[in-house]
């Protein structure tokens, strides 16, 4: 599973971004977290907003910090697709 956070580096990128990692481990799950500050790779991936979450390639979320429960269920979600 590829876990990608896209930001700058601002507070809410920050925080998106230790939330995500908190999500990843409080569900043991065995996945880096990709940090994506580049422009050019946001420009590449659609991405027009940070804090950003793309998950197996699918933009999850733009523009605004999940809370570490709403990331648990997206990445139970993209994990059960990849079981498949």
């Amino acid at each position: 599973m590829r876990i990608q956070v896209f930001g700058m580096g601002c507070t809410p990128c920050k925080e998106m971004l230790r939330n995500v990692k908190t999500a990843v481990e409080e569900l043991n799950l065995h996945f880096p977290v990709e940090h994506v500050t580049r422009v050019q790779e946001m420009l590449d991936a659609g991405i027009t907003g940070t804090p950003a979450l793309v998950v197996n390639g699918k933009v999850k979320c733009v523009g605004r910090v999940l809370d570490i429960a709403t990331i648990e269920s997206i990445l139970v979600s993209a994990k059960s697709e990849v079981d498949r």
